[in-house]
């Protein structure tokens, strides 16, 4: 997140320690990572939120997709009901009426 290093944080502690002293400097210490500890709380507790959220409007979504997936069956299966007498009407013949028709031939 942030590209400090070693050299950047020892050069912060030196400028801190002869800014607050060697009485004060544990105390700032102290505070500063109260601090640190509850913005980190903070943004945790937000993204759990944001999380929360995201997988709700996920189920949502996914519920969603599911009543479409159930309605396509069910007008596929209404048109397969409407297209079965049709179809009888506009079949092939069946093996037996191939095979005499092959034994009979017609001139």
């Amino acid at each position: 997140m942030f590209d400090i290093g070693f050299t950047e944080l020892l050069l912060v502690g030196i400028v801190a320690l002869v800014v607050l002293g060697p009485d004060r400097l544990p105390g700032a210490v102290r505070t500063a990572g109260l601090w640190i500890g509850r913005i980190k709380r903070s943004f945790s507790a937000i993204k759990a939120e944001v999380e929360r959220e995201i997988g709700a409007d996920e189920i949502r979504r996914q519920l969603h997709n599911e009543n479409i997936l159930e309605l396509e069956r069910e007008m596929n299966a209404a048109k397969q009901k409407l297209n079965s007498p049709l179809s009888s009407l506009t079949e092939t013949p069946s093996a037996t009426e191939t095979s005499l028709q092959d034994k009979n031939p017609q001139p």
